[in-house]
């Protein structure tokens, strides 16, 4: 019977949150897996028009449907669709009436109406309040709109709306996915509006909640915390434009809400067995906002039914360091049940919610209760020294049988005494832990010089002249450096520059821009100049800077290299323009963006062999990095020459230039689309594998996936060193996943966004990584293949950390930049990243190599790529 409930469980499909930017595909209008019979509509012209001709890209009968006679403003005609489930709908395509070139009729208008149930029906706004929704200006084309909120329902109603007396026909198409959570409703007190003085009005109401308000108390309905955005970390922020702050989240004040907790209550469309509700939670605890502190839970198996009594809890551990907003996983022990209400408790002023999910299972099982362990009863007399006897008489007559209540208690009791001693020295040893970090970062924002080194300003050029003996006596930075010290004020004064730029000394300086990992003759190198010609020469004044579309890097090629790839021709084909269809924008940057699109008949223009992404019958789906019109001269060579590079890159770890659009503006590139993002948000947002996170179904890696992880960037880096490619921003940020989890290395800039504190600002504008960077390339600007494996060893520490947490996230920027000032002194003061928990003691000896203050110290990428195949030998 257990191996049965086994089977049965491990056979269950357990659903999980919804994506909208996943959640695009074609509901079956166009190919018929939408029936006939579920098409219905108020009036039909002819039989020929009858609401079954409805249908996106089709011609059969008269080409669509027509409601009777012209439609006059005032009128209300319809076309209802029965999906028959519950849909998340987020695109919808309408046509007008092409009748091979016959007919002339479209909708310039329309609106919606949808119902969960078939009974109550609901105008869609969007996030404005505007009902309406602009449709065709032809018969032939395809209009394509994103609702903004997406839908949850059932039936839905496209209701044509004109401005005059017209003849209005229509075809359509709806694109979306399953709602599989099964929520059709939630209830919750109103949310509130934040006024803190010195800051923005913060609206934290429902704004799209679709159900009742009376007093003050939201019923009946879905809104933002079913609609798939999750709020940013700054709950101010929003993921959309002309929004107001506060927007993407719901949020309760304390000291509003009299019990200290909000009451929400979640009814579903069927019983299901419930495995765990995911909730996003806003933690800017700087702001009085934080995660809930608990939460309790009952269950209700049928709505007309009463409240279950037992209970499921769950508290939380609340973070006062990490300000990010998280999701919190609340186990429900697979209870069983059509509703749900759940009591979530406050731990500081506010709590802000943007996204409450389910994972269940429709296919229920009988809710497994605990035994309930009856307490012993004693007979209390009046006398101490005869209840004392009586229990030694029983005890005596009647030994205690195991598994009897007595022993059971007696069990209980012990455990819970070895738990509070653990606890104890738990605690003991993370008060020691702190007071030794606090001891640390004593030390770290000591000033890396004294009096070692003459700064002065040249007068005639926006030069920093450096005099530092024994060297020549006028060393000249890099010009991207200059820039950087010159921005801001602090940087101009020569006594902040003496604090913390080192001494460089003749050794040093040969050590940083010697080429490759061999050591020069000192005597023969200057900063800017050691070059041999048997040593690939790195110096940062010789590479090409190819700024491409979003204003940074993708690779850094020695000078010569490049103009050897610049004199060919591109070695990827020309892909007609018209045939890549927009889906949404992923990303943008100074010089263009980057699209989601679909590549029709991608796979017979490339040919056999061509590797492009399993299409399983959808269509192939690419990311389309595009030029601006308004673009420099500079950025547009800057993106000829990186295509012509990418093209030449082939590694099943490196992302696959695909095809480009360059024979007319804008300027494209078609490159793989990675479906799972980039691996620091994959990591995020799951656990280390474990019999709890396999028991609640909860996202989890093992440590054979990290290593694995590991293997595949060492092998995609192995290659680009080969090629004696530096890329420059190594990180977890700029990994790719696919479908497969297949990493591949990129970097589109894109991570400048979503990242921006991963870099360091000089007056607003992230420009260098300096938590990833090498010493050398942050006080000298050399970029090396050895200054890649220092950014390797911090992506490896990434990694197995699970991306929880930034490096150096106890230091500030300033402290990260005179921390490498100790490394380059290398007194022992310098700090290093810790050990991972879940790391190999061996592994992290291999990250402290990549870490190692000399060059040559370093492991060159073919022996790291080997070394952590010994670790992973599946890989």
């Amino acid at each position: 019977m257990l191996l049965y409930l086994m089977l049965t469980i491990s056979l269950i499909n357990v659903n999980g949150q919804i994506d909208p930017a996943h959640c695009r595909y074609p509901l079956g209008m166009e190919d018929g897996r939408i029936k006939n019979d579920d098409i219905t509509a108020s009036s039909q012209w002819y039989e020929t028009t009858g609401p079954q001709y409805a249908r996106l890209n089709r011609e059969e009968g008269d080409g669509a449907w027509c409601p009777a006679g012209q439609l006059q403003p005032s009128d209300v005609q319809y076309l209802q669709l029965d999906l028959r489930q519950l849909i998340f709908l987020t695109v919808v395509a309408t046509q007008g009436r092409y009748a091979r070139n016959s007919g002339n009729e479209f909708a310039r208008k329309y609106r919606l109406e949808y119902s969960r149930d078939g009974h109550r029906w609901i105008s869609w706004r969007n996030r404005f309040g505007s009902e309406t929704i602009m449709g065709n200006i032809n018969t032939y084309d395809s209009v394509v709109r994103d609702l903004h909120p997406p839908i949850i329902t059932q039936f839905l109603r496209l209701i044509p709306v004109t401005d005059a007396v017209h003849t209005v026909c229509m075809r359509v198409e709806l694109f979306g996915c399953a709602w599989q959570d099964g929520l059709t409703a939630y209830s919750s007190p109103e949310g509130q509006t934040m006024m803190a003085p010195g800051y923005p009005i913060t609206p934290l109401n429902d704004s799209t909640y679709d159900g009742a308000l009376e007093r003050r108390k939201l019923s009946g309905g879905l809104g933002q915390l079913t609609d798939g955005v999750i709020g940013q970390d700054d709950f101010v922020q929003r993921r959309l434009d002309r929004l107001w702050p506060g927007y993407d989240y719901v949020g309760w004040r304390n000291d509003s809400l009299g019990p200290g907790y909000v009451e929400m209550e979640f009814q579903f469309d069927r019983q299901r067995n419930f495995t765990s509700m995911k909730v996003h939670s806003n933690n800017m605890f700087s702001r009085g906002v934080k995660i809930f502190a608990s939460v309790s839970c009952v269950f209700k198996l049928h709505l007309i039914l009463e409240w279950e009594a037992e209970l499921v809890e769950f508290h939380t551990v609340l973070d006062d360091r990490n300000p990010s907003a998280r999701y919190v996983t609340v186990p429900l022990k697979h209870r069983s049940a059509t509703a749900l209400r759940c009591r979530f408790y406050f731990a500081d002023t506010w709590m802000m919610f943007s996204e409450i999910s389910f994972q269940s299972a429709t296919n229920v099982l009988p809710t497994q209760k605990p035994p309930v362990l009856t307490p012993p009863s004693y007979e209390v007399n009046s006398k101490v020294p005869q209840t004392t006897q009586k229990t030694e008489d029983q005890t005596t007559a009647k030994p205690l049988k195991p598994g009897s209540p007595e022993e059971a208690s007696t069990s209980i009791l012990i455990g819970c005494l070895v738990t509070i001693i653990l606890l104890l020295v738990v605690i003991i040893f993370l008060i020691l832990w702190c007071q030794y970090v606090c001891k640390v970062l004593e030390k770290a924002p000591r000033r890396i010089l004294k009096d070692e080194v003459t700064v002065r300003l040249s007068s005639s050029s926006d030069t920093i002249i450096l005099q530092t003996p024994p060297v020549p006596p006028r060393i000249s930075l890099d010009p991207p450096y200059e820039r950087i010290f010159l921005l801001d004020p602090q940087y101009q004064d020569p006594a902040a520059l003496r604090s913390k730029l080192p001494e460089l000394s003749q050794s040093a300086e040969a050590s940083a821009c010697s080429g490759g990992y061999a050591e020069p003759d000192v005597t023969l190198c200057t900063p800017h100049q050691c070059f041999q010609s048997s040593v690939p020469h790195y110096a940062e004044t010789d590479i090409i800077s190819l700024q491409g579309v979003t204003g940074s890097n993708m690779y850094a090629v020695p000078a010569l290299t490049v103009d050897s790839l610049t004199r060919k021709d591109i070695s990827v084909a020309e892909f007609p323009r018209e045939r890549l269809l927009f889906r949404e924008k992923l990303g943008e940057g100074q010089f263009g963006e980057v699209h989601l699109c679909e590549a029709e008949g991608l796979a017979e223009f490339l040919g056999e062999g061509a590797v492009i992404p399993e299409q399983n019958g959808r269509p192939v789906l690419v990311a389309v990095k595009q030029l601006r019109a308004d673009a420099t001269s500079t950025a547009r060579n800057d993106f000829l020459k990186e295509i012509k590079i990418m093209s030449r890159l082939n590694n099943p770890n490196i992302i696959q230039l695909l095809c480009v659009c360059v024979s007319s503006d804008p300027l494209c590139m078609v490159t793989e689309y990675m479906e799972n993002g980039d691996l620091n948000m994959f990591l995020s947002q799951r656990e280390i594998e474990s019999t709890l996170t396999h028991a609640n179904n909860i996202p989890s890696v093992s440590l054979a996936d990290l290593l694995h992880m590991s293997v595949q960037i060492s092998s995609g880096m192995k290659y680009l060193a080969s090629l004696n490619f530096v890329h420059r921003d190594l990180a977890t940020r700029n990994c790719l996943l696919d479908r497969h989890l297949t990493i591949k290395i990129s970097d589109f800039g894109m991570s400048r966004n979503l990242y921006s504190s991963d870099y360091y600002r000089i007056q607003g504008r992230a420009v260098l990584p300096i938590r990833w960077m090498a010493w050398e390339s942050i006080l000298l600007g050399k970029f090396t293949t050895a200054s890649d494996v220092w950014a390797f060893g911090v992506t490896l520490w990434e990694i197995f950390t699970l991306c929880k947490e930034q490096p150096y996230s106890l230091l500030s920027d300033e402290q990260v930049i005179e921390n490498t000032g100790e490394f380059f002194r290398n007194q022992g003061r310098q700090i290093f990243l810790s050990a991972p928990p879940l790391c190999p003691s061996s592994l992290f000896e291999l990250m402290m190599r990549c870490w190692s203050r000399d060059i040559a110290d370093r492991p060159t990428f073919h022996r790291l790529y080997q070394a952590l195949r010994t670790f992973a030998p599946h890989s």
